[in-house]
């Protein structure tokens, strides 16, 4: 008799389609408070706009922050070694973010699901990045009501 071996891979997406049931029980099926059918309609409608206005907003924000970086950290040696470090993992973590952003913006326009759990991961990203970067309030409050907010529209996406 042959096993199967599970790779990292498989692995991996057996615990964020896990992760993704546990949030759907409670942040849609036992959520005290859910968001009126108006609300949802509005979101799924105009979000990837909202999107596509963020991205081009951040843009310049974020090259900046890179030609910053990039001045700035003969010095952060200087300032010790966490301050580029943590500044380095932001600026990974937020680089990557926006890339599942733009790659899921043509599926959020058509309400596939494949982008709607772009936008999840990407939430995930968030909150990882909340994590390492010591932001309690972004872990707690942001990726809590980012994910909130995608697991009451989950129900529009096929």
């Amino acid at each position: 008799m042959s096993q199967k071996t599970k790779t990292g891979g498989d692995d991996l997406k057996t615990s964020l389609a896990k992760l993704e049931d546990t949030l759907e029980m409670y942040l849609v099926d036992k959520a005290p408070f859910q968001m009126p059918e108006s609300a949802k309609e509005f979101l799924v409608k105009y979000g990837p706009w909202l999107i596509v206005v963020m991205l081009v907003m951040a843009i310049p924000m974020v090259l900046f922050a890179l030609g910053l970086g990039a001045i700035v950290a003969p010095f952060a040696i200087l300032a010790g070694v966490g301050a580029g470090v943590g500044f380095g993992f932001a600026m990974i973590f937020t680089l990557a973010m926006m890339a599942l952003e733009v790659i899921a913006l043509p599926g959020l326009f058509n309400r596939k699901v494949s982008s709607w759990r772009l936008m999840f991961y990407a939430s995930l990203l968030g909150g990882v990045q909340s994590l390492v970067t010591f932001n309690l309030g972004g872990l707690i409050i942001g990726t809590g009501l980012s994910l909130y907010i995608l697991f009451q529209i989950k129900s529009y996406y096929k």
